[in-house]
């Protein structure tokens, strides 16, 4: 009786999977020709799945979101060749398959709102060794699904929030490098990997609600990051690093409802920066009177306390002075029209220009800038962590 009822239940479930599958266009020719499909198991109330009666190698978009798994099987993963899109949020799901570094055509990958504690290293393997620097984005908009799904790239979109995750995979930035959306708020990670710093394709990263202690210091190499989220560490965000000030492409940062009492100086030359929310941290720099009048007003702060610390005779000098005494840049640094927003002094023009300065201070010090010095052109030929350690600011 029981084993009739759930045989009963299996062919009730494989109806219900076939009425959810979407045929598309046919991929290849001849013998090698199939059909790609799209598979919508979503909000079935599925604990376990149901053997498929489908050519998994056909399926280029699978939702197995809203049910109770708790695992996917290894045999699943490894046969669907041609997945593009996996979403497997608000399930029971402890771990991942190993064998979901089979997927080298998987661009997103949705498993949020589920008890991961890790995810597997192999999921560094989603990406295609002959994709090189292409990316879903340098396709023609009008092209087939079935030519797109044909095309080498590696995961793009990956979202993990809502889990339970202490720590991501090590080298994940090294490996990942076509992502371009990294969720992983509201978990317990305690660090971001140090690889992250390297995700150069990288233009979203969210991590806000976890226990972090610290950024990774290499953030000038996130050249394309608009949005950058840490908010709401609560008592573990400290400090943030000098670099946050070289992420020239940033439009957002929300480090609101952290523990950070200083913002660093370098930010006055965040000239892209739009929205910035910063409520709830024992801010004293910059004063509250300067953050209530709004983001220009933080960045001119900022540019001015920076200028004002490399004029100082101090023994702390500014960070751009620092870039000067280790020659840690070389060639000109733009034309006077680019130097706009942070003050760099006629000896350090000497330093990098081949014209004779003629001695005259700009009419207003607030309008030269070191942007030409800071722009991806420089990059690799630097490092912050070196630049503002504590033996080189002594």
């Amino acid at each position: 009786m029981i084993y009739e009822q759930r045989r009963q239940q299996q062919q009730k479930q494989q109806q219900m999977m076939m009425n959810r599958v979407d045929r598309r266009k046919v991929v290849g020719e001849g013998r090698q020709a199939i059909e790609e499909e799209e598979v919508d198991l979503s909000g079935m109330s599925l604990e376990t799945l149901p053997n498929p009666s489908l050519n998994l190698a056909a399926i280029c978009k699978l939702n197995l979101s809203n049910n109770d798994l708790q695992t996917i099987p290894e045999s699943l993963t490894a046969r669907m060749l041609n997945l593009v899109v996996l979403d497997a949020h608000s399930n029971q799901l402890k771990s991942l398959p190993n064998s979901i570094g089979c997927l080298s055509k998987l661009k997103v990958l949705n498993v949020s709102c589920n008890l991961l504690e890790s995810l597997p290293r192999t999921i560094e393997n989603c990406r295609d060794p002959f994709l090189g620097s292409k990316s879903i984005d340098d396709l023609d908009h009008n092209v087939s699904l079935s030519r797109i799904s044909n095309t080498p790239r590696s995961l793009e979109e990956l979202n993990a929030n809502f889990n339970k995750l202490s720590r991501l995979p090590d080298t994940i930035g090294f490996e990942l490098v076509n992502l371009k959306k990294l969720s992983v708020n509201s978990n317990k990670l305690a660090f971001l990997p140090m690889s992250t710093s390297y995700i150069t394709s990288l233009k979203i990263l969210d991590a806000r609600l976890n226990n972090l202690r610290s950024l990774p210091e290499d953030l000038e190499n996130l050249v394309n990051l608009e949005v950058l989220n840490v908010s709401q560490n609560f008592q573990y965000l400290e400090t943030l690093p000098f670099s946050i000030g070289l992420l020239l492409s940033l439009v957002e940062l929300d480090v609101s409802y952290n523990k950070i009492t200083a913002l660093p100086d370098s930010m006055g030359c965040l000239r892209k920066l739009k929205k910035l929310s910063v409520e709830g941290n024992p801010l004293i720099s910059p004063p509250m009177e300067v953050v209530e009048g709004g983001v220009d007003f933080v960045r001119e702060y900022l540019s001015e306390k920076m200028n004002a610390g490399h004029n100082s005779s101090t023994k702390k000098k500014s960070w751009v002075g620092k870039l000067v005494k280790y020659a840690t840049f070389n060639g000109r640094i733009g034309s006077r029209k680019d130097r706009e927003g942070c003050n760099v002094t006629p000896d350090h023009y000497s330093s990098f220009d081949s014209a004779v300065y003629t001695g005259k201070s700009p009419k207003n010090t607030r309008k030269s800038s070191i942007e030409g010095l800071a722009s991806p052109r420089y990059f690799g030929m630097f490092s912050p962590s070196r630049i503002f350690s504590s033996k080189n600011l002594s």
